[in-house]
């Protein structure tokens, strides 16, 4: 089984959880954007923008360069791999758990068929 970093996983979607920090990652995947460019865009703070930007790059979804008084955004150099490994396997696990179920319903269709066949 393949080990996780919890720590990351936790930052990860901790970052993702919130509905603006997802808006910001797909922002940045068509390019490179200042603070104020995304708190334009989200109707937002510079200080809401720099929180939300923060939580992001703590989780390395993001990184930031400061030039001069301009700190441009851009997505960070790792992807979501072991978050996306993370999921597929609870995937895996609810895919079995339903197969066994419709097993087990089948079962019993087939049962309640063939009782009622029996007393008719």
């Amino acid at each position: 089984m393949v080990q996780f970093c919890t720590a990351r996983l936790d930052a990860s979607f901790a970052a993702l959880a919130d509905a603006t920090r997802r808006g910001v990652l797909e922002r940045l995947g068509s390019g490179d954007a200042s603070i104020t460019e995304l708190a334009d865009t989200f109707h937002m703070t510079l200080t809401g923008m720099k929180k939300h930007v923060g939580v992001l790059e703590q989780a390395g979804l993001v990184t930031t360069e400061k030039v001069g008084r301009v700190r441009t955004c851009r997505l960070g150099l790792r992807g979501l791999e072991e978050e996306a490994a993370w999921i597929e396997g609870r995937r895996r696990i609810w895919n079995a758990r339903f197969d066994a179920l419709d097993v087990v319903v089948a079962a019993l269709k087939r049962k309640e068929r063939d009782d009622g066949q029996q007393s008719g």
